[in-house]
């Protein structure tokens, strides 16, 4: 016979599971597409280096014709530590080193041919840039990356079956030598007019079937798993559509392959925007030179971007959910140029004054509701500085606001806004209010968050208050971190 304090035990039992089970509320389904692990790990770099160095830097050319005589490299400065050291003080995290551009002359001791630095004046032809660089991202911290161009205009075989497998060949050098390698970077550029062993000729190739990506990418993915490839369409990142700094204001990372060709009409623009709709996770890369050109040219050194412009490059790229691949090409000497150096360190102190106090630490912060009412999706999520945690609303809930209280009037001029992108990209628009005058009154507006966007109001604000309202989202929003400066 059950007594009543067994049954007061089952009941309290009983009440205690029930009480468990309610509280249990599932995380958000993912809107599909979703970022790979690899691309993960791409977008939290946010920006690194590009550096152009070849026989370009003393022809003066931007496209070599593939005749430049080795001997003509010869930096007899080169510091590789220099170029990390300013790079990393700038807040770059890699260097994307272009071992082979077009003109086809190697910064390695190639085994495959004769056009590199092994046949230089250069260290009496006994230097390796790719090494040096290596080794100098190594010690100052950087991630590696590589640029290998696939067009070639010294070598004779370009435009035949043999040069894939001597351009795999050189892949192989790289990746067995000198890994691992964080970016691989493949260039748009192909086919044309070349010195191509002396035939002195223009050779066109399809770009479709020519170069047997899909086998080639395969085998590096063999050498370097955790690699990512850039090209005009990925296939892990994708070009932004232009040179000039900037992706869309929509930025969407989600784009579908099968609606980039050449010639498409509009291709910039896609790629520039991406696609709600698309298929795969395929995220913008703003590419971008300090200077004019990719490579340094004396007549340049004026003309070298401020600080200023740098950083409306970053609101622009990084600020829009894209990464920033900057340019910075070393000089004849071998070394980043004087002025380019002192634009950088200019530009990473703008950075650092805007972004130095973050608001939000310690004020309090509500939503109006959270995704079953559990702390585990709470708005508190989105100020205690961990990626891995978000705030989410119901599955039905597709429009809300988050408020923020200071405690007391400050100077406002920037919010910054990152989505938990491991389940998709999913805000279309959102505006911010601050309150003023007793009300709220909207200070700004904007579409797409993704991986991070930065606000910048067009003037800076005095408030105790800010709302930022989601107003539109494909599904319920996930926002992991909120950061008012």
């Amino acid at each position: 016979m059950r007594t009543n304090f067994h049954l007061s035990i089952l009941c309290g039992l009983a009440l205690l599971t029930a009480s468990c089970m309610k509280t249990v509320t599932p995380p958000p389904a993912p809107v599909l597409p979703v970022p790979s692990e690899r691309q993960l790990a791409w977008h939290e770099l946010e920006q690194y280096a590009f550096v152009h160095f070849t026989t370009n830097t003393f022809t003066g050319k931007e496209w070599g014709f593939g005749d430049e005589k080795p001997t003509i490299f010869n930096p007899t400065e080169m510091d590789t530590d220099q170029w990390a050291q300013a790079i990393r003080d700038a807040g770059l995290k890699g260097i994307v080193l272009t071992c082979k551009h077009h003109d086809g002359f190697c910064l390695w001791p190639s085994l495959y041919t004769d056009h590199s630095v092994k046949n230089s004046n250069w260290k009496d032809g006994k230097g390796n840039v790719v090494k040096e660089v290596r080794e100098s991202c190594k010690k100052y911290g950087l991630k590696f990356g590589i640029y290998l161009s696939p067009w070639d205009r010294n070598n004779a075989d370009y435009g035949t079956p043999s040069y894939i497998e001597y351009y795999r060949n050189q892949l192989r050098e790289l990746f067995n030598d000198y890994g691992p390698v964080f970016e691989m970077w493949f260039d748009g550029a192909n086919g044309g007019d070349g010195f191509y062993g002396g035939a002195n000729e223009k050779r066109s190739i399809d770009r479709s079937t020519y170069y047997d990506w899909p086998n080639t990418i395969k085998m590096v993915q063999q050498m370097d798993p955790n690699i990512v490839f850039f090209s005009d369409a990925g296939p892990d990142i994708r070009w932004c559509g232009n040179e000039r700094g900037y992706v869309g204001e929509t930025n969407w990372s989600p784009l579908t392959p099968d609606t980039l060709y050449a010639g498409k009409p509009h291709i910039n623009e896609l790629l520039n925007h991406g696609s709600e709709d698309g298929s795969v996770w395929l995220p913008a890369e703003v590419d971008v030179s300090i200077r004019p050109g990719w490579f340094y040219h004396s007549k340049e050194d004026s003309l070298v971007k401020t600080p200023e412009k740098l950083f409306e490059i970053y609101l622009n790229s990084v600020g829009r959910g894209a990464n920033l691949i900057l340019n910075i090409p070393p000089d004849q000497r071998g070394l980043l140029h004087e002025n380019d150096v002192k634009s950088l360190r200019g530009w990473k102190k703008l950075i650092d004054e805007a972004f130095a106090t973050n608001l939000v630490l310690g004020c309090e912060v509500t939503a109006d509701t959270y995704r079953g009412e559990s702390a585990q999706f709470a708005a508190s999520n989105l100020i205690d500085e961990d990626k891995e945690t978000y705030w989410a609303t119901d599955d039905d809930v597709v429009k809300e606001s988050i408020k923020f209280d200071f405690g007391e009037t400050r100077l406002v001029k920037y919010i910054v806004l990152q989505e938990y992108i491991r389940l998709g990209q999913r805000v279309r628009n959102f505006s911010i209010d601050a309150w003023m005058n007793n009300s709220w009154q909207q200070v700004a507006q904007a579409t797409t968050i993704g991986h991070k966007r930065i606000v910048r109001l067009d003037q800076p604000i005095e408030t105790q208050k800010i709302k930022i309202n989601i107003e539109d989202s494909r599904a319920c929003p996930v926002i992991s971190n909120i950061e008012i400066y």
